[in-house]
């Protein structure tokens, strides 16, 4: 072995993977084995103990947090690893650590894919990319525009991920009329970061984007004995849904602006290409008619009461089961299903209910807003809007509301502050998780792309959070008065 072949394996040496290997497992040890913590004492005097297994949880929580930022495993050995830890160092059995790697709703990011490959493969993506760079031209910024604005629309009738999962084959062949190159660029960046930003965006609107809605609200009525309509939120939700829609095309067109200004032809290119494909196949009307029946399924859910029994994940699920019935998919596509991104998912799940079955993300919710008790209304609904926010890329947003919600509805009516403002607040934050790709599944599906690594979106999701907290603050100073809703009430003594 030569002297330059030894200095070259010394410098191939990733040394920056190794010290965060050692941060993570460092802090992981530091907790676990720190001396037992002070109990949490919520508003009505009851004390919360942070048992041994919670401390691990809150271990566990530090260590996947630096691995999945910094990338030191493929993101989806890092979701084994959660489970493998919980079953070794006695923090949840093996059995419930484990079988969270089933929930439902990772089988429903599974059937998400699966329709994402299915529109791939048999041409309906590029068609439906072909017609809308008909329309919206050959600017980068208005391809973004049309995007994003899509992608919203389409969440106000359908679940974000279901929405993510559409949209990801739409925008692999719209950036396949960019360049042909493997290498990432900024468009594309801002092409697939965008999507799931937007998504997170669009999906606070309405109860039909995300179930996170529905489960506020039933704390609201239960704690609050109000109830809250679906038109009623989707008037207030709106301005600043939309708003986030359009303030964010401004800041990805600033982040991750396109290396081309315009892709000259490109409006010719997409009329061509669209009048090479023909009609439409068998299996172009196959796979529609399949997705469109899940879709306005899962649609009707919320407006018919007889269809609310079954579960989304189960529907889902039927349409990738009839893609292989109807030979639209065979065995070779099953192998090619992105599992590390369901593996990603997974392991959120599994340290999601690991945080909420142990008692330590409810200990943290009741610490954190010991901290705003005695504060000014304003930054106490914002001081809960930013713990959601946190929690929500860690753990599910539905576990991120039902840990925060009540504690706040009851501290809200001492401090003077009406429990609506708090309800749509919450679920402002919860629906926008722009820090880590396990917060939701639009960020999983668009990582699949590989334009961007975790870190890149964590680093695009620091001013993203900070753009939302603000026009957040502004919506409940300003905006939501003006609507009619009544901010503060008088303090109860």
């Amino acid at each position: 072995m030569t002297a330059n072949t030894t200095a070259k394996e010394k410098s191939d040496f990733d040394w920056k993977r190794l010290v965060f290997i050692a941060i993570g497992v460092g802090l992981f040890l530091l907790v676990y084995y720190s001396p037992p913590w002070p109990n949490a004492v919520d508003p009505m005097g009851k004390e919360f103990v942070l048992s041994p297994q919670a401390k691990g949880a809150l271990a566990l929580f530090l260590l996947a947090g630096t691995f999945w930022v910094f990338e030191v495993l493929p993101i989806g050995v890092t979701g084994i690893l959660i489970g493998v830890i919980q079953a070794l160092f006695f923090i949840r059995p093996a059995s419930e650590a484990f079988k969270d790697f089933m929930d439902p709703s990772v089988l429903f990011i599974f059937g998400s894919l699966t329709i994402g490959m299915v529109f791939t493969k048999v041409g309906l993506t590029k068609r439906l990319a072909y017609k809308m760079l008909m329309i919206v031209g050959e600017r980068t910024s208005r391809i973004y525009l049309g995007c994003f604005i899509v992608t919203a629309l389409l969440t106000h009738i359908m679940a974000h991920t279901a929405v993510a999962a559409t949209m990801y084959p739409l925008l692999l062949a719209i950036y396949s009329l960019y360049t042909t190159d493997t290498t990432p660029t900024k468009f594309g960046k801002g092409l697939f970061i965008g999507m799931a930003f937007v998504a997170g965006a669009g999906s606070i609107i309405t109860l039909l984007g995300a179930a996170r809605g529905i489960v506020a609200l039933g704390f609201y009525k239960e704690i609050a004995k109000q109830d809250v309509s679906f038109f009623e939120l989707t008037f207030y939700m709106a301005p600043i849904g939309w708003f986030m829609v359009f303030l964010l095309w401004g800041f990805i067109m600033v982040m991750f602006k396109p290396e081309q200004d315009t892709i000259p032809g490109l409006r010719d290119k997409a009329r061509q290409l669209n009048n090479e494909m023909g009609a439409l196949s068998g299996k172009e009307i196959g796979a529609a008619l399949i997705v469109l029946g899940a879709i306005l399924f899962l649609s009707l859910q919320s407006f018919v009461p007889a269809l609310q029994p079954f579960n989304k994940s189960a529907v889902i699920l039927v349409a990738t089961i009839l893609f292989f019935a109807f030979k639209i998919l065979d065995i070779h596509d099953l192998e090619d299903i992105p599992w590390n991104i369901i593996l990603l998912f997974a392991g959120a799940m599994s340290i999601g209910f690991c945080l909420w079955q142990t008692g330590a993300a409810e200990w943290l919710a009741i610490n954190w807003l010991g901290f705003f008790k005695e504060s000014h209304w304003f930054v106490f609904v914002m001081g809960i809007a930013f713990f959601i926010l946190v929690m929500t890329n860690f753990i599910m947003n539905v576990a991120a509301i039902a840990i925060s919600l009540p504690v706040a509805l009851v501290v809200a009516p001492y401090l003077g502050v009406s429990g609506e403002v708090i309800l749509f607040a919450a679920l402002t934050t919860a629906g926008m998780p722009f820090l880590l790709l396990v917060g939701a599944a639009p960020n999983a599906i668009a990582y699949n792309s590989k334009q961007f690594t975790s870190g890149e979106f964590f680093t695009a999701g620091i001013p993203a959070s900070i753009l939302l907290l603000a026009v957040l603050g502004l919506t409940i100073l300003l905006v939501w008065p003006l609507m009619g809703m009544q901010v503060t009430l008088p303090v109860t003594p």
